[in-house]
């Protein structure tokens, strides 16, 4: 059985909790930040769980975390 390749954009986006769960970070703070509120732009800072129904698909996107 050969091994299993990794996406590598999925590894760049997700990492993984002792826990088993995924961190990411949110999206809609890149650009054109000028319309959005302050409280919009700092809820969007820092990191957030990825959704229990997404777990699975983000777990076989990366096979070795």
């Amino acid at each position: 059985m050969p091994k299993l390749k990794t996406n590598r954009g999925a590894a760049k986006r997700f990492s993984p909790t002792g826990s088993g769960g995924f961190k990411r970070s949110s999206s809609h703070a890149r650009h054109i930040l000028t319309k959005k509120s302050p409280k919009r732009k700092r809820q969007l800072r820092g990191t957030t769980m990825v959704h229990e129904a997404d777990v699975s698909l983000v777990r076989r996107m990366m096979p070795y975390s």
